[in-house]
């Protein structure tokens, strides 16, 4: 069976057979995908990280189906019933559901009726009735009679067959796989509000009364109808007719089927009625319950994949955000009541000074919060601001912003943030581990400071699931959504790479070839000995032997270490490549490393040997061009309107700058600053036909966007990507546009809105304590900016 497997994932994928099986012995011998993807391009055929992954989950999902035929099998022989043609049927079932219709007959089940009526010696009526028809009911029942038996009368008789038929009729696995093809092409899900909860489940108005074809369902419809039914709102009914009848006289065109597989039709003989009531009371009471639990599956499972394949999707462009960088950052966690916790993290993201400021209701200590963060910037030469996007960001936003406004020398930018996981975060045992001294409520700031300077460092931190990027996550299957978010954040991880002498064990677990335990010991022999020189000092560390060398090492970057090579993706494997290729040079390592210009005269088959083919040699070569190249995009930010806060202050035509927070299979959802994210359906987001709101945006990015409709009771905000799309009549007058800058916006930088306001008109000097504050900090209203880049030095 291990052929065939391999066979089939190599058609499905359009490969060889041969890259699959150099695949899957790669990854049965322990292997991860990004180091299969990247180091044995030659062995795969080049196989890549996305067809891999595809070939993973399919392997798994086919050798589980193997060892469910195989307990099939075993089975069914154990009870007799295995002969050649059913043994057969069983090996060419192609999928886990034809596999159990034609397990269904032969499945042990508690007693039913068609059983009992078995026991009862009335199979051989029902045989009788069914294969010749001109056989009188009542008159062949009354032979069956046996009140010793429990077959008082022929009715009862005649009852016992008819349960014995159908059973028959709703085991027939060829049967009944045509028939669910059938209900699911022709079929539809109804929904319904249940009486008395419209007004408690107006959330799910949209499917009060509401119908679809199964094929053409959204994901996202058939969660959020699964949803209301399990919140005890909605009815939903499969209905296996696309208009909501069945055929005006006569039976349906699902019964018609069964009496045809079985030869039943009205042809005037005594028992044909008694045959076609049994094929309708097969179709209404099995058959068609039967499907209808099928097709749910069937529904789920499609939305559920969807749904991961979005969560992932939104997941990976949420790790893979720009990084600002190493510069020392102000975290903001914002509050009203408990106030703003503040944290300062310096360039490599120690925590260096914290403090809690309450600006707002009920204390509105404003003047007071500016001047503590006006000294907390000027004493750690700060040069961003993280603000988290949670309850009073919007209030600690102005605040940060009246900041900049009255001291320009600081340089500071202000960048809203999304603090989805923060909480969990602070409470996580790795954050007391990694802030054993910090209070749990500021540890939060510390992890928004922290993701502004790098997200994918820190979300590693995070379980994925608390991220908050996906649709219906709670809903999903825990296995199924978890494995796919891991083989995201490792994809992530390993295709960024990571420094060793700063990287946390979170991220350094995520590393090909290193689990927890492994990256602890990393951890604690870097304490105890100090930064790593070069990678080959990695296998000084407990634990870390050949093969997890092997699988790590390439992933795993030494800046500044003794071997130049130990900082770029090249993996020590292949350093014999690289002097190769400097014996044909004549130069130095480091000279070579990023001349471009020597480099592209180079022809890589000239380095290729039975060990390292082409695809590795041009990646050697593009690595030495530019090494340890980061493939995250620059670091950019957004603009939020001034005076637009809160869904009150938006109008009808308003044309507004977001960010993308989450992209799902029917539009993005748009942050612009009023505490509640605005949707562009997938048909405002061109004027061309988007089959992927994914093509179009990713979360991070920058977005203008126009105000289509505003539902303040509802808490809905319609917006447009098309600038030029009118909005509908009642609402504000639209504003002028630039249309260069709307076109410059549309796919900016990642991530999060906020601004970059260093300018602005001369403050008024502060008073009071601020100014106290000011002056002890050396930061009055008279002192000199500080020098950019002597702070950037320190």
């Amino acid at each position: 069976m291990t052929t065939s497997i391999h066979e089939r994932i190599a058609g499905e994928l359009g490969v060889r057979e041969q890259q699959v099986a150099a695949a899957v012995e790669l990854l049965d011998g322990g292997a991860t995908v990004p180091f299969i993807a990247r180091y044995r391009k030659e062995v795969t055929g080049t196989l890549d990280d996305a067809q891999l992954r595809t070939l993973e989950e399919r392997l798994r999902y086919l050798r589980e189906l193997e060892e469910r035929r195989a307990a099939v099998l075993e089975s069914i022989r154990s009870q007799g019933k295995l002969d050649d043609a059913l043994e057969a049927q069983i090996m060419a079932a192609d999928s886990k559901a034809r596999l159990e219709d034609i397990y269904l007959p032969y499945k042990p089940k508690r007693r039913t009726k068609a059983q009992i009526a078995r026991e009862a010696g009335l199979e051989p009526l029902a045989d009788l009735l069914l294969g010749d028809p001109s056989h009188d009911p009542q008159t062949a029942a009354a032979t069956f009679v046996d009140g010793d038996k429990g077959v008082a009368d022929a009715a009862a008789a005649l009852e016992g067959a008819r349960a014995i038929l159908v059973e028959r009729f709703a085991e027939d696995a060829d049967l009944i796989g045509g028939l669910r093809e059938e209900m699911w092409t022709k079929g539809r899900l109804v929904a319904a509000v249940k009486e008395g909860k419209e007004e408690a489940g107006a959330k799910f108005s949209d499917y009060f009364e509401f119908h679809e074809p199964f094929t053409k369902l959204p994901s996202h419809r058939i969660l959020a109808m699964f949803r209301g039914e399990k919140e005890d709102v909605l009815t939903l009914t499969l209905d296996p007719e696309e208009n909501g009848e069945a055929a005006p006289a006569g039976p349906s065109g699902y019964e018609r089927r069964i009496a045809a597989r079985f030869d039943i039709g009205d042809r005037g003989r005594p028992a044909d009625k008694w045959l076609l009531d049994t094929v309708r009371w097969a179709w209404r009471t099995r058959v068609l319950v039967h499907l209808g639990i099928d097709l749910r599956s069937r529904l789920w499972q499609a939305a559920e994949e969807e749904a991961v394949a979005v969560f992932a999707a939104n997941l990976r462009d949420l790790l893979l955000a720009a990084p600002a960088g190493s510069r020392p950052t102000m975290g903001l966690d914002p509050g009203l009541r408990t106030g703003v916790k503040v944290a300062i993290v310096d360039a490599t993201g120690k925590v260096v000074d914290t403090e809690t400021i309450y600006p707002h209701e009920p204390r509105r200590r404003w003047e007071e919060s500016i001047a503590t963060l006006a000294a907390l910037a000027g004493k750690h030469g700060v040069e961003l601001i993280a603000i988290g996007n949670g309850t009073a960001s919007r209030e600690t936003d102005k605040l940060a912003a009246e900041l900049i406004k009255l001291y320009p020398q600081l340089g500071l930018t202000k960048i809203v943030v999304s603090e989805a996981g923060a909480s969990v975060y602070s409470a996580s045992a790795y954050a007391s581990q990694e802030l054993p001294g910090l209070d749990v409520s500021l540890r939060g700031a510390v992890s928004i400071a922290r993701r502004l300077q790098d997200p994918l460092a820190e979300l590693v931190k995070i379980d994925p699931k608390s991220i908050g990027v996906g649709q219906y996550q709670h809903d999903l299957a825990e296995t199924k959504l978890s494995r796919s978010l891991d083989a995201v954040v490792e994809d992530c991880v390993n295709g960024v790479g990571v420094d060793v002498n700063t990287a946390s064990a979170p991220l350094l677990t995520r590393v090909s070839g290193i689990g927890a335990g492994l990256a602890e010991n990393i951890v604690q022999h870097r304490d105890a000995n100090g930064p790593f020189r070069s990678r080959q000092a990695l296998k000084e560390v407990p634990r870390l032997g050949p093969k997890a060398f092997e699988q790590c090492a390439g992933f795993l970057r030494i800046p500044g270490g003794d071997d130049p090579l130990d900082a770029s993706s090249v993996h020590p494997e292949a350093y014999p490549v690289v002097r190769r290729i400097l014996g044909a040079t004549g130069g130095d390592l480091r000279a070579l490393i990023g001349n471009g210009a020597v480099l592209r005269k180079l022809k890589p088959v000239d380095f290729v040997d039975d060990t390292f083919g082409l695809p590795t040699v041009t990646d050697i070569l593009k690595e030495l061009d530019k090494p340890g190249r980061d493939p995250r995009p620059a670091f950019k930010t957004a603009t939020f309107k001034e005076g637009v806060d809160k869904l009150s202050d938006l109008n009808k035509g308003m044309l507004l700058e977001g960010v993308v927070t989450n992209v799902a299979a029917f539009g993005a959802f748009v942050d612009i600053g009023v505490h509640q994210d605005g949707l562009v359906h997938v048909s405002a987001m061109s004027k061309s036909f988007v089959k992927d709101p994914r093509d179009v945006v990713k979360p991070g990015d920058i977005v203008r966007v126009k105000v289509l409709d505003v539902d303040i009771p509802r808490k809905r905000i319609s917006l447009t990507l098309r600038l030029e799309d009118e909005a509908p009549q009642g609402g504000g007058r639209p504003e002028r546009e630039d249309r260069r800058s709307a076109q410059g916006n549309r796919r900016g930088g990642r991530p999060g809105g906020g601004q970059g306001n260093r300018g602005g008109s001369t403050p008024p000097p502060p008073s009071g304590a601020m100014a106290d504050a000011l002056r002890r900090a050396g930061l009055g209203q008279d002192s000199q900016p500080q020098n950019r880049q002597n702070r950037r030095g320190r």
